[in-house]
């Protein structure tokens, strides 16, 4: 069993400023590392290439850790 404070589940508000600081990071940096490559692609392609890699990353990575994160600020400022 863990000692930590129960956290309630972030308001909707809250999680769409989780996914928005995961998702506008991870966009910008695969098209600063893959816009010269898929630079010539069409646009609807290029889209799909980007999202393809972006949404797994942003899903199974970045937005749990951010959870968890919010998880352990709020848990800090329950105990201080």
């Amino acid at each position: 069993m863990s000692n930590a404070p129960a956290v309630a589940p972030p308001s909707k508000h809250q999680n769409a400023l989780m996914v928005w600081l995961a998702v506008f990071p991870t966009l910008t940096v695969l098209n600063l590392l893959l816009g010269h490559w898929l630079g010539h692609l069409p646009v609807v392609l290029r889209t799909f290439v980007l999202a393809s890699i972006a949404v797994p990353l942003v899903v199974y990575v970045l937005v749990p850790r951010l959870h968890r994160a919010r998880r352990w600020l709020l848990g800090l400022r329950t105990t201080a």
